[in-house]
C-alpha cells in the first residue's frame, strides 16, 4: 500500500535490557500514523492494560505521520505521544498528548515513522538516534539539568562541537550528510525526574507535550531525553500536486507577504482573530514584539501560520496560548515571560500548576500557610512578585514544601487536604472531568465537554471553537458585529463537517441535548482521531471549516483539502468519509482500552458544579431561540441538567454502537469496524457490551 509519506520502520526500544528492534510500518499502516498507530502498538505490546503509568511495562509512543517532514501545510511538525498517563483522576487513563516543532520531521529524515519505548533503565539514560544508528547513552551528567540545558548539552555531544552553528557530518565522514541543523531533542526537566504527575515533555524552547504527565512517565523509566537527527528524505507520491495544493491554500488562507497587515505587533485578542481568519504572521497571542524586546514570528516545521514568536530577550521563545497565562501578578512583562520560561525549563504542565490562584484564595481564607490546615512556608504574602512564582514553581518541580503534595497534581492534593469535594461542588476548583482544568465552559460548549468526558482528558481541540466562540467573542470585544450571522455559521459548519443538520451547531438550552448535537460530537471525535491526531494536522490550523476572508460563501479548506493532501503525499485514494470511519475505528479501540482499565457508565459524570452552579460570565455561542438563529452573547444562568444529560449519554452510546447500559463497545459494533480481536479481548475480560 505504501507509496509515499512513510519511511518504512518504527523503532522499538526496551530500556530494561537496552535492546532495540525494528517494527515494519506496513504492519500498522492501516491506522494512518500518529495516534492510530500509537493506539494499535499499545494494544499489541501491553498485554495488561490495567498497569499503572509508572509501571515499566507501560509503553510510550512518539509517532510521526505520513505528512511529517513534508511541505503539507500545518501538518509536518506534530509528534503524537501516547501511553498510560499519570495525571488524570481518579483513574490514570491510557491517554495522549502531542507537541510541535522539528522532532517528527527529523525522525522521518532519520528513517523512522515512530518510536515505541518500554521498560525502565537501571540508571539515567538518553536515546541518541542519528539516521539508522540508535544508541542508549549514559545520562548521569544530564540528570538534574533543566530542559533547555539538557538540549544544549546533547547538541554539543552529538555534533562534537561546542558551537552548534558549525557544519558537521552525521556519520563522521566528509561526505556523510553534512548539516548545520541541531538534533531535535525532547527532554524532561527536574519535574519529570521527580516523577511528577504534572510533568511534561519539552522540545526546543517552548514546544511541549503537556497533558498526561508523560514527563513523569519518562522519569520513572530513567529516560532523560530522546535526540534525533537525519540526513534522509521523505518520498512524496506527487510532489508537484503537493506544492500546487500548498500554494493554493497559502493564497486562500495564508499570510500575504505583499500585504503584511499583521507584521506589526498586535493586541492579544487580535491574535485569536488572526488564527480564525487564517491570516497568521502575528506571532504569539499574548506578547507582541516591542521596541524593548524585538522579535519575529516562528512556526513549526512546514507550517505557514507562524503562530509563535522568538524574542531578543530569549524569554518565552516558542511559547503560545495558555502557558503565557501562567502568572502575571506583578504586572511586569519581563516577569510574566520569565515565569513562563521557568515553567518550560523545569518541565511542568501549566494547566495543572496554574491553580495557584485557587491556592492563594486558601491562603487568604486562613486555610493555607505556615502551620495551617494546608501547611506551606512559601511567600504567599509576596504573590505579586517574581520571588513567589519562582519559589512556587521550583517547589512543585522538586517536591519541596507544598510541592510535595502538588507534585501529585491538584486533584490528589485537594483530596489529601479534604477540599476536593467542596471545591469541585462550588466551582472554586473548576475541574469538570478526570481532574483536568476547565478549558471552555462545560455547561455550554458541549462538543468540547462531552468529548472530554467520553474520552480520557480535556480534548484541547479548537477547530469548532474558533468559530462558535472566538469569532463572535473577539468581534464583540472590539465593538463590532460578528462577521457572519448565527444562521450562516450553523449552515456553514453543517456543510463543512457533513453533520448536515444545522441544529448540530445549536448551543441553546435545549440544543445541547439534541440528537443533531450528538452527531456533531461524534463527528468531532472521529475527525480529530484520524485527520488531526493520526495525520498530524495542527489543531491551530485544522479543520479549516470557515474562511472569513474569501467570498460570500465563506467556504473553508475542510473537507476537500485533507483528502487531496493525503493523496498527493501517499499516492493512495482516501475519501473524507473513509478518513472519518478510520477515526471512528481508532476512537473505539481507545474506548476498549479504557473499558479494560475500568471505565463504566457511572463514572462518566461531571463534577457537581457543572450541574449545580449557574454560569455567570458572558459567553457568545450560536443558538436557535424561538425559531430564530442568534448569537446568545450571555448564556448566563445555565447549568447542565442531570436527568437530561443522562438521557443524552444513553443516546450518544447508541449512536456510537455501544451498550447504553454500560457504555461498553459491543461485539457487533466492533465487528463492523474490523475489530474482532478487540471484541474477543473484552469478552474474555467480561467487559463486552450487549448487542441489541
Amino acid at each position: 500500500m505504501a507509496k509515499g509519506g512513510y519511511v518504512g520502520k518504527i523503532l522499538y526500544v526496551n530500556l530494561t535490557d537496552k535492546s532495540t528492534k525494528e517494527i515494519p510500518t506496513a504492519d500498522y499502516e492501516q491506522w494512518g500514523g500518529g495516534h492510530g498507530m500509537g493506539s494499535a502498538l499499545f494494544w499489541d505490546l501491553v498485554p495488561d492494560k490495567t498497569i499503572d503509568g509508572f509501571d515499566p511495562g507501560n509503553l510510550v509512543t512518539m509517532m510521526a505521520s505520513p505528512f511529517s517532514g513534508t511541505p503539507t501545510p500545518s501538518a509536518a511538525g506534530r509528534t503524537e505521544v501516547q501511553g498510560i498517563g499519570v495525571q488524570a483522576y481518579p483513574i490514570t487513563w491510557f491517554t495522549r498528548s502531542n507537541f510541535g516543532g522539528r522532532f517528527a520531521g527529523q525522525l522521518k529524515f532519520a528513517g523512522w515513522d515512530g518510536i515505541a519505548i518500554q521498560g525502565a533503565a537501571e540508571n539515567p539514560v538518553w536515546l541518541n538516534i542519528v539516521n539508522g544508528k540508535v544508541t542508549i547513552e549514559d545520562a548521569s551528567a544530564l540528570w538534574g539539568l533543566n530542559t533547555h540545558e539538557t538540549q544544549e548539552e546533547i547538541w554539543k555531544i552529538v555534533t562534537d562541537s561546542p558551537d552548534v552553528r558549525d557544519w558537521w557530518s552525521l556519520d563522521g565522514s566528509r561526505d556523510g550528510g553534512r548539516t548545520t541543523q541541531k538534533p531535535a531533542v525532547v527532554a524532561i526537566g527536574p519535574a519529570g525526574e521527580n516523577k511528577n504527575r504534572n510533568a511534561c515533555l519539552i522540545h526546543d524552547s517552548g514546544n511541549g507535550a503537556g497533558q498526561g504527565g508523560f514527563g513523569g512517565v519518562l522519569g520513572s523509566k530513567n529516560l532523560k531525553a530522546v535526540s534525533v537527527i537525519g540526513s534522509g528524505s521523505v518520498a512524496i507520491a506527487d510532489p508537484a500536486a503537493l506544492v500546487d495544493l500548498r500554494l493554493e491554500l497559502q493564497k486562500k488562507f495564508g499570510y500575504d507577504v505583499d500585504d503584511p497587515t499583521l507584521e506589526t505587533p498586535v493586541a492579544a485578542l487580535s491574535g485569536f482573530y488572526g488564527i480564525m481568519t487564517g491570516t497568521p504572521g502575528y506571532g504569539t497571542l499574548l506578547w507582541g514584539p516591542n521596541a524593548d524586546n524585538p522579535g519575529r514570528p516562528q512556526g513549526c516545521m512546514g507550517c505557514f501560520k507562524n503562530c509563535r514568536s522568538v524574542y531578543a530577550s530569549g524569554l518565552a521563545n516558542g511559547d503560545q496560548c495558555v502557558e503565557g497565562l501562567y502568572w502575571s501578578a506583578s504586572g511586569d512583562l519581563t516577569d510574566h515571560m520569565a515565569a513562563t520560561t521557568l515553567l518550560d525549563q523545569v518541565g511542568l504542565n501549566v494547566y495543572d500548576v496554574m491553580s495557584h490562584d485557587w491556592l492563594l484564595g486558601l491562603y487568604k481564607q486562613g486555610i493555607l500557610g505556615p502551620g495551617k490546615q494546608v501547611n506551606s512556608n512559601l511567600p504567599w504574602d509576596k504573590y505579586d512578585t517574581f520571588e513567589f512564582v519562582e519559589a512556587y514553581t521550583n517547589a512543585i518541580a522538586n517536591g519541596t514544601d507544598i510541592g510535595a503534595d502538588l507534585a501529585d497534581g491538584i486533584p490528589r492534593a485537594a483530596v489529601k487536604w479534604g477540599l476536593w469535594d467542596s471545591a469541585t461542588s462550588d466551582g472554586s476548583l473548576a475541574r469538570p472531568q478526570w481532574g483536568y482544568q476547565e478549558h471552555y465552559d462545560p455547561r455550554l460548549e458541549v462538543e468540547w465537554s462531552y468529548g472530554s468526558l467520553f474520552g480520557d482528558r480535556d480534548i484541547n481541540e479548537h477547530g469548532v471553537n474558533w468559530h462558535v466562540h472566538w469569532m463572535p467573542y473577539v468581534r464583540g470585544m472590539v465593538g463590532q458585529a460578528p462577521i457572519i450571522s448565527a444562521e450562516e455559521m450553523a449552515n456553514a459548519l453543517a456543510q463543512a463537517t457533513g453533520v448536515n443538520d444545522p441544529k448540530g451547531w445549536d448551543y441553546s438550552a435545549e440544543g445541547i441535548y439534541g440528537d443533531p448535537k450528538l452527531q456533531a460530537v461524534a463527528w468531532h471525535r472521529h475527525y480529530t482521531r484520524y485527520w488531526k491526531q493520526s495525520l498530524g494536522m495542527c489543531d491551530w490550523a485544522w479543520p479549516m471549516l470557515i474562511n472569513y476572508n474569501a467570498g460570500d460563501d465563506h467556504e473553508g479548506a475542510t473537507p476537500s483539502y485533507e483528502p487531496k493532501f493525503y493523496t498527493a503525499v501517499t499516492g493512495n485514494e482516501l475519501t473524507w468519509e473513509e478518513g472519518l470511519e478510520i477515526g471512528r475505528k481508532i476512537w473505539n479501540l481507545d474506548r476498549a482500552i479504557w473499558v479494560l482499565q475500568g471505565r463504566t457508565r457511572e463514572m462518566e459524570v461531571f463534577s457537581n458544579y457543572v450541574y449545580d452552579v449557574p454560569t455567570a460570565a458572558p459567553y457568545p455561542l450560536p443558538a436557535l431561540q424561538d425559531g430564530e438563529w442568534v448569537y446568545d452573547m450571555n448564556c448566563i444562568g445555565r447549568t447542565l441538567d442531570r436527568a437530561k444529560f443522562e438521557d443524552t449519554k444513553t443516546r450518544f452510546y447508541k449512536l456510537e454502537g455501544w451498550d447504553p447500559t454500560t457504555g461498553w463497545p459491543t461485539k457487533a459494533g466492533l465487528a463492523e469496524l474490523g475489530l474482532d480481536n478487540v471484541a474477543s479481548a473484552l469478552e474474555k475480560a467480561g467487559k463486552l457490551g450487549t448487542d441489541g
